[in-house]
């Protein structure tokens, strides 16, 4: 059997490793690697293949820079001509960017089998480019795996299961857990981040800002940096900030008080975030990281991807008003200390998720595999 992989954006780099380290353990199984290149810094890309030991993508298109238009009309010429030449039997994407709608996009039209990492996460903004890409590639996949109960809920209620919508959905848990309880022990172990910015055993916030419905809104990024200016004086906010992010402070003329550091590997963020006190963030995987991680979080969002967090009392969400975002900060203290709920599964998502495909497979080419599979779909 032949998986296609497709990533192009930091988040999909962890999943992946995750799910390449399950694929190894069936010899039965060959991957393809696909970059797209939407994320090309160094170290917001490569770095990731370098500490996490993924292997080198076996094809890099190198599509970054353009409107989201222009970049996924350029993707889903790339990604079927490639599909086409590779005649993979699954094609596997994550999450909800354009590396994620374009290939889901080129598959379909081709007939080949498409995989969702990562499904059924709604916030229901429809104006947000993610939500966009969820929901068509939630209905383009063949099976979708959702990190999350409430991610199978929200499918389940558009009509997932019902025999109406044929794609099968599971919820076996987030890759994203599996990869910071494995690569955990070896960030201990490697980073060296804390000593050099001087933060060990002191308190601080690690914060990221770089969703586009906040950099290019300079109203929205204005509120945002004087309230990290704010908090700034009263504990230090280390912020990695994003290339986008950078741009966008000096073309709005704002002033970062906090301190801003190049972008950080996989490792150095684990250290980040396990050391500080605090976690203040627009990202959708930090915001899960927060919680792995036990450390409150504070969500720049009115409406956020993991509303399971927010409803749990594990992380706060936020109008873009300096004062509100300085009033739930103040309130960070308060949220739930409990962090041994599972939200998202016990760790072993990837295994189960390979695991399903090959089952899958098995059962639509008539071709056994491997045994048959223990893993049952959640009630």
């Amino acid at each position: 059997m032949k998986i296609a992989t497709i990533v192009g954006a930091r988040p999909q780099f962890i999943k992946a490793a995750v799910l390449s380290r399950a694929i190894k353990l069936h010899p039965e199984v060959t991957e393809i690697l696909i970059h797209t290149g939407q994320h090309y810094d160094k170290n917001m890309s490569e770095v990731f293949f370098e500490e996490m030991e993924i292997p080198k993508p076996d094809h890099f298109l190198y599509i970054s820079g353009l409107s989201h238009g222009a970049m996924t009309g350029r993707m889903i010429e790339e990604v079927e001509k490639l599909l086409l030449e590779i005649k993979p039997d699954y094609l596997v994407v994550f999450g909800d960017t354009n590396s994620t709608l374009a290939p889901a996009l080129a598959a379909k039209k081709i007939g080949i089998r498409t995989v969702h990492i990562e499904a059924g996460v709604r916030n229901f903004d429809e104006y947000m480019p993610e939500e966009i890409n969820r929901y068509l590639v939630d209905r383009l996949a063949e099976i979708n795996f959702c990190c999350s109960s409430l991610g199978e809920e929200n499918l389940k209620k558009e009509g997932f299961g019902t025999g109406i919508i044929k794609s099968e959905v599971y919820n076996y848990g987030d890759v994203m857990y599996d990869a910071a309880l494995f690569y955990e022990k070896k960030s201990d172990a490697l980073s060296t981040i804390l000593d050099k910015l001087n933060l060990k055993n002191t308190d601080y916030v690690i914060c990221t800002v770089h969703r586009e419905g906040n950099t290019n809104d300079a109203g929205k990024l204005t509120e945002i940096i004087s309230a990290l200016n704010i908090i700034n004086e009263t504990i230090p906010v280390i912020v990695p900030i994003h290339p986008r992010t950078k741009k966008k402070l000096a073309d709005y003329g704002l002033t970062a008080n906090f301190t801003c550091i190049d972008p950080v590997g996989y490792f150095d963020m684990i250290q980040l975030v396990k050391g500080a006190r605090y976690v203040i963030t627009d990202s959708g995987g930090l915001v899960r990281e927060a919680y792995f991680f036990k450390r409150p979080s504070l969500v720049l969002m009115e409406s956020p991807f993991w509303p399971e967090l927010v409803d749990g009392g594990y992380c706060l969400s936020t109008q873009l008003v300096k004062e509100e975002i300085i009033k739930e900060f103040n309130l960070l203290d308060t949220t739930n200390k409990d962090y041994d709920s599972c939200i998202f599964g016990d760790g072993n998502a990837g295994e189960k998720i390979i695991t399903q495909i090959i089952a899958h497979y098995e059962k639509k080419s008539g071709k056994e595999m491997i045994k048959p599979i223990l893993v049952k779909m959640s009630k």
